[in-house]
């Protein structure tokens, strides 16, 4: 019985047993607790009719706020230094949505106006970034941006102040990953270069179906240098059987305990695994052109470029090999 019906029908009682009483009638019982009661039902009825019609409501994100045809200005949102010259500048994306990026894309970024950041016949300058936020972030896109004093594009990015833009447009699809496609998987990588690796790790090791096993061989000039240390000794110590990380260093100081100098042969020799697993294993590469060259060969632009270097003479093929 509704709320009304039971307020009208105790209305009508009240109403005939005055109309025909021929006695003085007894002392009125009041309906307070059964006008109550039939609130509190009509009031939990409201609260579940809203509560099923905001889940009725509820739209699942399907489209990425980004564009891979267009550029579009994104507010920064938050700076957090990182090191001596790399930080974390972190982007608004539009009502609380997640970028989407599939795994493993990059996106390309540009100056939002465009007089200010041109090369030397006018143009603007582009340049790849790989978003360290994950892809079912909502609200927000990170890039780690390393300050190069040659590079335009990163100064560019690290005079950028809370509440100003930045043109992006992607995501860029560079390897389409697929979980457990491989048993083993190599990530080689050095400096700045590591973004395109860790998004590819993170994603793989959130996935509790994983099976396969990464190893990190990352290199720098200093201790100072490794970026993402922290978070890869964090993924260490959490999946201990599905990943492991090598740490190299040019320069180091006296207490480094870990192995140093350039990726040789004998380092990828003792910490991959071998081509003689063919199909079973990839060795995914980024790092400075000069390093990507000596191990795997140059790339030929956006194009992946034959096979060559250490991997090569290791007897790597170039279906095993991907050059971010």
């Amino acid at each position: 019985m509704s709320f009304l019906r039971s307020a009208l029908t105790a209305r009508s009682l009240a109403t005939g047993a005055r109309r025909y009483a021929t006695t003085t009638p007894a002392k009125k019982q009041s309906n307070l607790p059964y006008l109550l009661l039939g609130a509190g039902v009509a009031g939990m009825a409201g609260y579940w009719y809203l509560e099923s019609n905001a889940k009725s409501l509820a739209v699942k994100q399907e489209k990425s706020p980004l564009d891979p045809e267009n550029f579009i200005d994104f507010k920064l949102k938050k700076v957090v230094p990182y090191n001596h010259n790399t930080s974390k500048f972190i982007f608004e994306l539009p009502n609380n949505e997640a970028s989407l990026l599939p795994v493993a894309s990059c996106l390309v970024v540009k100056s939002s106006n465009p007089e200010v950041l041109k090369n030397e016949k006018g143009q603007p300058i582009i340049r790849p970034y790989t978003p360290i936020s994950p892809p079912d972030q909502k609200g927000e896109l990170t890039l780690l941006v390393k300050k190069y004093d040659a590079g335009n594009a990163s100064k560019h990015i690290h005079e950028l102040k809370e509440g100003d833009t930045l043109a992006i447009k992607g995501p860029i699809i560079k390897f389409p990953y697929k979980a457990n496609e491989f048993d083993e998987i190599a990530l080689i990588g050095g400096g700045s270069g590591i973004t395109p690796l860790y998004q590819v790790v993170t994603h793989a090791l959130s996935d509790k179906s994983n099976k396969t096993k990464f190893k990190l061989l990352f290199s720098n000039v200093t201790d100072k240098d490794i970026l993402l240390r922290e978070e890869f000794d964090t993924l260490k110590k959490k999946f201990p059987d599905t990943f492991d990380v090598v740490y190299l260093l040019d320069k180091p100081e006296a207490n480094w305990t870990g192995p140093t100098g350039f990726i040789s042969a004998e380092v990828i020799k003792q910490h991959v695994a071998p081509a003689s697993l063919n199909e079973k294993v990839k060795v995914f590469v980024c790092g400075p052109p000069g390093q990507v060259a000596a191990v795997a060969g140059k790339k030929a632009g956006m194009k992946q470029g034959e096979i060559g270097g250490i991997l090569k003479e290791l007897g790597y093929t170039e279906d095993q090999v991907f050059k971010f």
